[in-house]
Formats: C-alpha cells, sequence, structure tokens
C-alpha cells in the first residue's frame, strides 16, 4: 500500500510525474502486484462484512459459519477475477 500511496502522490504533483506513473503501470510487474492489492483488500472487505453480520446475530451456528465461509470465498474469487479483468 506504501508504494501505492507514494504513486499516487507522484501523480498528483505534476504532469511529469503523471506519466512517469502512467509507464510504469504498463509493466506486467507493477499490474501483478496492483492486482494482488485489489485482491487482498477485496478478500478483507467480503470478510469484514461476514463478521459484521455474524456480529448482528447471523450466521452464527456451525452450519451457518461453513456456509458463510464459503460464500466469502466465493464472492472473494469473483472479485479477484473482476480486479484482474479491469487491471489488464
Amino acid at each position: 500500500m506504501a508504494v501505492l500511496l507514494w504513486l499516487l502522490d507522484m501523480s498528483l504533483d505534476s504532469e511529469e510525474g503523471f506519466a512517469a506513473v502512467q509507464d510504469t503501470f504498463e509493466t506486467p510487474i507493477f499490474k501483478f502486484i496492483v492486482w494482488v492489492v485489489l485482491a487482498a483488500l477485496a478478500y478483507h472487505a467480503v470478510a469484514g462484512i461476514r463478521h459484521l453480520t455474524m456480529d448482528g446475530g447471523v450466521g452464527e451456528t456451525l452450519k451457518g459459519g461453513r456456509l458463510g465461509a464459503k460464500l466469502v470465498m466465493v464472492t472473494a474469487v469473483v472479485l479477484f477475477i473482476l480486479a484482474g479483468v479491469w487491471v489488464w
């Protein structure tokens, strides 16, 4: 995340910085890094929503917990794929 924030700062600094960041994001390694960060954030958000619903009393049983875990994984994989399509 620190590298992405640094790149954001650099892109907002000047036109030359923005062009440099655009060139950087054309490399496959940075596209992969951005995809990994987006995937981690997507999983974290989906799992957080699951925990919030469990705090509300939904899915607290063993069966409900297992179903919630499966839903989190399926939703996260779909978001991983969508993030990959968006990045590439």
